[in-house]
């Protein structure tokens, strides 16, 4: 009987996403580079506001998420009756496609896009539809070529994970208005916040209805262990969300702990002035070793190397110095390492390991 019960079609064909490392085997004092994680962790005012949720563990959380998301609407200047919570951004892009797509539509991610748009486009039994990037930048051209009338959702991170780089606002305004009238752009920005003045396109939702912004609290606010993530979208768009959404989906603490954390904005900026920092002088110090990369807008750098064996040899080197970075062949990047910006003993420790290695090499 057992063998009569079978997944839907497609989901047996996903490989299973794999997280960056955490540990080396005989290594004590690891440093892990690995998941774009914020070294500062969370805002003293969000591990606060956490403790104190201890005492009411016995409560149901909020199914409307209200307090969060009106503090999100003050903070960023969005509507909060068009915010959505979420398990991470990652909740959001999958109930969108839950919601908008299905067996004989297309998803449209690109060529070096997050490795969970695929994923989330066959759970639901859609086609994935690959397009190239240039240089490693997203191609507008490219995607409005790749639509066709079954297109329902296009994927992008703005800024790019792995690679960091990302489009300007022209270019979004000429993406969103050359999409076909069934399709929605779904702008993934998990890491606005490192960039200074942008709204991670809210902007782009004034006047139009096809698309879709996500952010998450997982990255710049320190709280990737909480899970907690935001969307704003369409009023029509947020409602068919809410009704496929699990009522219960975020903790009270989780709840607490990322109001508090979106209100303590001079943590958030004191974060994004840090990264920007230890950025540049981890990009100026690998390219000072022959090792460059594209201008990073996130809290990464994707480090080019002459080859497939260089950049596997070096991440090897990297792990037995206790250091743990993360390769990106699968993201079509086999040449590259992606390293999280850490703090300036980390940066420097890394940059340390990378000439160790170039050293060894000649």
């Amino acid at each position: 009987m057992g063998a009569k019960i079978k997944p839907q079609r497609g989901i047996l064909d996903i490989a299973l996403y794999q997280g960056g490392a955490s540990s080396v085997d005989g290594q004590t004092n690891v440093l892990k580079l690995s998941s774009n994680e914020n070294p500062l962790g969370p805002s003293p005012a969000a591990k606060e506001a956490f403790s104190r949720a201890v005492h009411d563990l016995h409560r149901y959380p909020s199914t409307d998420h209200a307090s969060l998301r009106r503090a999100i609407g003050e903070v960023w200047s969005v509507d909060p009756d068009r915010v959505i919570c979420g398990v991470g951004s990652g909740d959001i892009l999958h109930l969108l496609a839950e919601a908008y797509a299905g067996p004989r539509d297309e998803i449209i991610y690109t060529d070096h896009g997050f490795s969970m748009y695929p994923i989330y486009t066959s759970a639901v039994g859609a086609k994935a539809v690959n397009v190239p990037e240039r240089d490693r930048v997203v191609d507008v051209d490219a995607i409005l070529a790749a639509c066709t009338k079954r297109t329902k959702l296009v994927f992008i991170a703005n800024p790019a994970n792995p690679t960091g780089t990302m489009l300007g606002m022209a270019a979004l305004e000429r993406l969103a208005d050359g999409l076909p009238p069934q399709a929605m752009l779904v702008l993934d920005g998990a890491y606005a916040e490192f960039v200074e003045g942008y709204d991670a396109g809210a902007a782009l939702l004034d006047g139009r209805d096809n698309v879709f912004m996500s952010r998450t609290f997982s990255k710049i606010y320190g709280l990737g262990g909480l899970r907690v993530g935001w969307g704003y979208g369409p009023r029509a768009v947020i409602d068919v969300l809410n009704r496929i959404r699990g009522p219960f989906n975020l903790s009270a603490a989780a709840l607490a702990a990322a109001e508090a954390a979106v209100r303590d904005t001079a943590y958030l900026e004191k974060c994004r002035t840090e990264n920007a920092r230890w950025r540049e002088w981890l990009a100026n110090g690998l390219a000072a070793l022959g090792v460059p990369s594209d201008t990073s807008m996130a809290n990464f750098v994707l480090a080019r190397f002459a080859d497939e064996a260089e950049a596997v040899a070096c991440d090897e080197h990297l792990r037995s110095e206790g250091i743990l970075v993360r390769r990106v062949a699968g993201y079509g990047l086999p040449n590259c390492l992606r390293i999280t910006v850490g703090d300036e003993a980390s940066c420097r420790r890394v940059v340390h390991a990378v000439g160790q290695f170039k050293g060894a090499g000649t």
